[in-house]
């Protein structure tokens, strides 16, 4: 009888002859690498990527970046992996995903070289994206004349009036939608994952709510700077996510207040829209500052060093928004307003220009495979195996 080992090889070079000629370097290696662990299979109660995998005897270019879209990142298979490097079959599922995750945002992005840009250059583009609207803003101020014109009682229309800022901001928005969607789609179509039960979509929207694969697979957490187990990542996901969506939700109520019930800002700070604010905002600080924090020491060998200027890019423009956005609030009614107002929009205004092609992307095509993922189980692919 073979060894494990045995079969592993033979399985490495199964899938190496097996890969279409077109597929790029990284997605080979994902090929690889799933062939491998599909011999082994001792990760396969870890996450959703392992029991996905044994439902494919190949993988092609679209199996290979759905399972990649899949992965969360946790390092735990890493960890537990017998041929793992300096092993010479070099299986490293986390490095190998998040390689071809990037290739997943960057061939799916609309207008495709935007996506290449961000690709290449993360960090830059975020930060004077981020800088160059801030100064601009800045530059407004100053050529109208309020820059210190002393306090205008949090009135923050006084320096920019309410429909030059929603004719901007939502013009920015919708284009930011709009990528985002066109990329996603494509991806969705390439996937062919066929109808969505309802019990499919509210299972995929509850792995997604609960970030219920950055506990490892076994609820202990995701290894970081080595093989011990930690919550930390899925937590400081936790306050990042909820604080971005408790910050859309102040927006959105201060929306309605305007429009349908004609109240017009500033509102006061027990109002529910600054309630809402100032909780995402303290949500954003907290989150990704522990993220970064994260990132800075995690183990080498997890992710691919290559995106971390385009991840720590994203982590810095997050705390660039909420960071202003409490120093705006706690100083709107100081002379200080006009400045701290003009960084925190062109803060905001970069976050959601760059938003389709940068780290943000991955949450969204994550749910995307998600749902896929759902699906499937409810209707696994016939493999011809056994008289199937």
């Amino acid at each position: 009888m073979q060894s494990l080992e045995a079969l592993t090889r033979e399985a490495a070079a199964l899938g190496a002859n097996q890969m279409p000629a077109a597929s790029s370097a990284d997605e080979a290696e994902v090929g690889r690498i799933m062939q491998i662990c599909n011999a082994c299979r001792y990760c396969e109660g870890f996450c959703a990527v392992f029991p996905a995998m044994t439902h494919r005897l190949t993988f092609a270019k679209n199996d290979i970046h759905f399972l990649a879209n899949l992965c969360h990142n946790c390092g735990a298979c890493l960890h537990a992996c017998q041929y793992a490097p300096p092993h010479e079959f070099a299986v490293n599922v986390p490095q190998a995903m998040a390689r071809v995750r990037v290739e997943t945002y960057t061939d799916y992005a609309w207008p495709a070289a935007l996506g290449a840009l961000y690709k290449r250059n993360g960090l830059t583009l975020a930060l004077a994206a981020a800088t160059g609207l801030a100064l601009f803003l800045s530059l407004v101020v100053l050529i109208q004349g309020r820059w210190a014109s002393g306090p205008l009682a949090a009135d923050f229309y006084a320096i920019f009036p309410h429909d030059t800022l929603a004719l901007m901001f939502g013009a920015v928005f919708l284009f930011a939608v709009v990528a985002l969607g066109i990329g996603v789609r494509r991806f969705w179509r390439d996937q062919a994952p066929g109808p969505a039960s309802g019990g499919a979509a509210a299972e995929a929207a509850h792995d997604v709510l609960r970030l219920k694969y950055l506990d490892g697979g076994h609820g202990q957490g995701c290894n970081e700077r080595d093989d011990a187990f930690t919550l930390a990542r899925r937590r400081f996901h936790h306050w990042t996510f909820y604080g971005f969506l408790s910050c859309f939700a102040a927006t959105c109520v201060a929306t309605l207040y305007h429009y349908l019930f004609d109240w017009q800002a500033p509102y006061a700070l027990t109002s529910l829209p600054v309630v809402l604010g100032t909780l995402g905002g303290i949500g954003l600080v907290i989150g990704p500052a522990g993220l970064l924090w994260l990132n800075l020491r995690r183990h080498p060998l997890h992710g691919d060093a290559r995106q971390k200027p385009m991840d720590r890019g994203f982590i810095a423009l997050l705390l660039l928004v909420s960071i202003s956005g409490l120093a705006l609030l706690g100083w709107r009614e100081s002379a200080a307003m006009g400045v701290l107002l003009a960084i925190h929009l062109g803060a905001v205004m970069a976050f959601f220009a760059t938003l389709p092609y940068g780290k943000f992307a991955h949450g969204v095509y994550r749910g995307a495979a998600l749902l896929k993922w759902s699906i499937e189980k409810r209707n696994p692919p016939k493999l011809g195996i056994g008289g199937e």
